[in-house]
């Protein structure tokens, strides 16, 4: 089966690049421009393997919107993307799973690695 991934970030030139990179690795992705709008997906369907979250987002931001969507969803696995060179993952969060290989710089100008973990978060998550 193939993963199923959120993409969170509201730059739409962001999102359009992941989304279509992502779609021709086989990958089924839906997106949302905010951390609500991420909370108001996940509630409705939480059936996604990989959730890709920027941590600078409007309203809520990145760090809450994850603690938000691993309350609602404990089993979805997180990657971070984000412009921010001195992003540091707070521990509450490295608890979820999420360490530095599961960090990625903006822009990403080479995106095989983010697919490469993406399959392995999300068969990791499926093994469980």
């Amino acid at each position: 089966m193939s993963p199923r991934v959120l993409v969170v970030d509201d730059e739409p030139f962001i999102v359009a690049g992941l989304q279509v990179f992502l779609e021709d690795e086989g990958m089924q992705v839906a997106s949302a421009g905010s951390g609500e709008e991420a909370v108001d997906i996940i509630n409705t369907d939480p059936d996604f393997d990989v959730c890709i979250i920027d941590m600078r987002l409007p309203g809520i931001d990145g760090d809450t919107t994850l603690r938000a969507l691993h309350k609602i969803c404990p089993d979805l696995r997180f990657i971070i993307h984000t412009g921010s060179a001195d992003y540091h993952i707070p521990d509450d969060l490295r608890a979820t799973g999420i360490d530095e290989q599961h960090t990625f710089a903006k822009p990403l100008l080479d995106m095989t690695p983010l697919a490469a973990t993406i399959v392995a978060l999300a068969n990791d998550r499926n093994r469980q």
